[in-house]
């Protein structure tokens, strides 16, 4: 699959699909909607001490303020289905979105909204308050910024990519397992991972 996609080309009624962006953007100032489509809200975390089971979440969408003269007036929000967590596995989702853990059926969404943005080149320090079942705490998220172009639909993306760690328990996802050879079953550590491409809104 290309790197920008459409479903309706009004011209010819049929899927067009294109392998690279038509020119590179100088000025980001303004407005995005971040394009679930092409971009990737994972995560990570060791299993049983021994390996690392990777996930992400389908159903979510988001907003950006670019500032790029002055940074810190930059802003971002995220809204995250709970229940669209996704492991590859349908039991070890159903647990996650249990009690046990994320409790979806109480908290259907988890939310993120920056409080501080900061900028020293194409790195991009954004910190916010993510709210997951409930609980609230301040994170700071690394972003690099991967590139901006004009697709060939003549819409301005822009790309970051970044990670961060958090400690599940500081928001309440304490359910664990001993192991009879030591250690448990779930890491308290978890790795988020951001592969974003945002619209400028016309």
């Amino acid at each position: 699959m290309g790197i920008f996609s459409r479903s309706n080309d009004k011209t010819t009624g049929a899927t067009a699909t294109f392998d690279a962006p038509t020119s590179v953007v100088s000025d980001l100032t303004g407005d995005y909607t971040i394009d679930p489509s092409h971009s990737r809200l994972g995560f990570s975390a060791r299993h049983a001490m021994v390996t690392t089971v990777r996930g992400q979440f389908k159903d979510w969408s988001g907003t950006a303020h670019i500032d790029t003269a002055n940074p810190a007036a930059s802003s971002v929000t995220l809204s995250i289905v709970t229940a669209s967590i996704d492991t590859g596995s349908t039991d070890r989702d159903g647990h996650l979105v249990s009690g046990d853990f994320f409790d979806a059926e109480k908290n259907p969404t988890i939310t993120f909204t920056s409080t501080d943005v900061s900028r020293d080149g194409d790195d991009w320090t954004i910190t916010g308050d993510l709210t997951i079942a409930g609980t609230t705490n301040s994170v700071a998220i690394e972003f690099e910024q991967t590139g901006s172009a004009t697709d060939p639909f003549g819409n301005t993306r822009v790309g970051f990519e970044g990670a961060s760690a958090l400690n599940r328990k500081d928001f309440g996802l304490t359910w664990n397992a001993a192991l009879e050879t030591g250690g448990v079953l779930v890491s308290e550590k978890i790795k988020l991972e951001f592969d974003i491409s945002a619209i400028k809104n016309v």
